[in-house]
């Protein structure tokens, strides 16, 4: 009864207060971004939610647009802005992401929406992390986030698919709030964020 439809209106109800508490600092990122990043604070992407149905998440643009000589994208390390890099390790990246909690794209709480190229290099196991709406922050967040593999990431968010309660959705909360003033786990060993994912081994 709760995954199926309490979290669905207690998500809207908080992502609204949530996003009207956080709105200073929200126009006060988006100011500062817009000037580090010429005129683009916000990034889009479409992702897979619920069931591998596709939408568009907004977050923070961290990241500037700098490419080589051949007009290629340089790596994350080196389009990673200074407010970008304070922006992403206090998570403040994923306040607009409130709105598609409130569009109904997103849960509070969740497997983290990842790209669509992955779809076709899941596992039939790792496929069940789509069988309900994408979080903002997870089980796979609170223990690792992206300082651990992707196998462990995966195994987090089909455990939680698949214990998902109103008690566990607290705890997450709480810790995710824990871990953003630790810091802990913003990126991978040797990456500005974490590594593409190939598919297990």
């Amino acid at each position: 009864m709760y995954k199926s439809y309490f979290k669905n209106i207690l998500d809207f109800f908080a992502a609204l207060v949530g996003f009207l508490l956080l709105s200073p600092i929200f126009i006060l990122v988006t100011i500062g971004l817009f000037f580090a990043n010429n005129g683009k604070p916000f990034f889009f992407q479409t992702r897979p939610g619920k069931n591998e149905k596709l939408f568009k998440i907004v977050k923070f643009k961290t990241m500037n647009d700098k490419k080589d000589a051949h007009g290629t994208l340089l790596s994350d390390e080196h389009r990673l802005t200074k407010i970008g890099s304070f922006v992403r390790k206090t998570s403040l990246d994923e306040i607009p992401q409130l709105l598609n909690v409130l569009k109904g794209d997103m849960s509070i709480i969740g497997p983290r929406p990842l790209l669509v190229s992955y779809l076709p290099l899941y596992s039939d196991y790792q496929k069940q992390r789509h069988k309900i709406r994408p979080g903002i922050t997870g089980w796979a967040q609170i223990n690792g986030r992206n300082a651990i593999s992707w196998e462990q990431k995966f195994e987090y968010d089909v455990w939680y698919v698949k214990n998902c309660s109103f008690s566990l959705d607290v705890r997450i909360l709480f810790l995710t709030v824990k871990k953003v003033f630790i810091k802990e786990g913003i990126s991978q060993e040797g990456q500005a964020t974490m590594e593409v994912f190939k598919g297990s081994k």
